[in-house]
């Protein structure tokens, strides 16, 4: 279904460093994140967690949809939305290099 160039500029997508991650007491696929947009942190939801370890993700600049409504899972608020390529159910994780400041916005 397509959508309008305008629909497309209502998405706030930035950069964002993963700076911590927790595990989720009984779930095996997500954990809880925090991310750090520059100008201010936000607890996420991350998937694919049974594929990395926290140490494979604490530290990476990732893509994220800033703008999203929170949705709340296994008890925990998600306040953004990290993007990933979805290769037969395994997440990669869309990066950035080191170079590009948090909170850059993605046109």
């Amino acid at each position: 279904m397509p959508i309008s160039y305008d629909d497309f500029t209502k998405l706030d997508i930035r950069i964002a460093k993963i700076d911590s991650i927790e595990k989720i007491p009984g779930k095996t696929r997500i954990v809880k994140g925090v991310i750090d947009l520059g100008t201010e942190k936000r607890d996420v939801i991350i998937g694919g967690a049974e594929f990395y370890s926290a140490e494979d993700l604490v530290g990476k600049k990732v893509v994220v949809v800033a703008n999203l409504e929170p949705k709340k899972m296994a008890g925990v608020e998600s306040n953004a939305m990290l993007l990933a390529a979805d290769v037969n159910d395994k997440p990669y994780w869309l990066t950035v290099n080191e170079e590009v400041p948090l909170g850059t916005k993605i046109k």
